[in-house]
């Protein structure tokens, strides 16, 4: 199992060897504590829980503080399981040198929130004409039945909630690494804006 959780920093970009411009995304990745473990004879399952950030916490319940003190860690704001195994023992730290350049991971991340919005901009219909006298302007249009069933069949796409959903992106490759600031640098756009926690997976672990 090789997972990180870390913090989109933003967006630049670099030159590869052969000169080409190569954008990337910028996270501030670990150090992550092991936290806890799952097994398949006591939980019927493998996984490792994992924990980043340990700032300053206002408000922990005594129950979540009590299991990061059985572990001997400090309470962290994100605190995530992993399906998998770890050489790692619990109470154990790591950092983003576990990845290599050159290596594929997915990265997972909830997606900026865009309230309600309508059929334009979260569908990308092309809306009514704008001249003419049109009044349709930007609604969807015509969607249901004029005689039966008389109404608007599941699945159709209309306004509602856009955004802050889990987003995830496969096969996103590992530029560089930098283990004293915790950086890491990964080719291509990650879900999320600035700021916000991602999980950072290598394929095939």
């Amino acid at each position: 199992m090789k997972a990180i959780i870390g913090k989109k920093i933003g967006m630049t970009q670099v030159f590869d060897e052969k000169g080409n411009v190569v954008p990337v995304t910028i996270i501030q990745a670990g150090p992550c504590w092991v936290v806890d473990k799952r097994t398949a004879e006591k939980n019927g399952y493998e996984a490792v829980q994992i924990g980043y950030d340990p700032a300053r916490i206002k408000r922990v319940t005594k129950a979540r503080r009590g299991h990061f003190a059985k572990a001997g860690v400090e309470p962290t704001r994100v605190l995530k399981e992993i399906r998998g195994t770890t050489e790692f023992e619990i109470g154990a730290s790591y950092t983003v040198d576990i990845f290599a350049a050159g290596s594929r991971v997915l990265v997972s991340g909830k997606s900026k929130g865009r309230g309600f919005q309508g059929v334009v901009k979260r569908h990308g219909f092309s809306g009514g004409p704008a001249s003419h006298g049109s009044k349709t302007g930007r609604i969807p249009g015509s969607m249901g039945q004029s005689a039966w069933p008389s109404r608007v069949v599941p699945g159709r796409k209309l306004p509602g909630h856009m955004g802050d959903a889990r987003i995830t992106i496969r096969n996103l490759t590992v530029v560089g690494i930098d283990p004293e600031q915790n950086l890491l640098w990964i080719k291509g756009s990650v879900p999320g804006a600035p700021n916000g926690y991602l999980t950072i997976e290598a394929l095939g672990a």
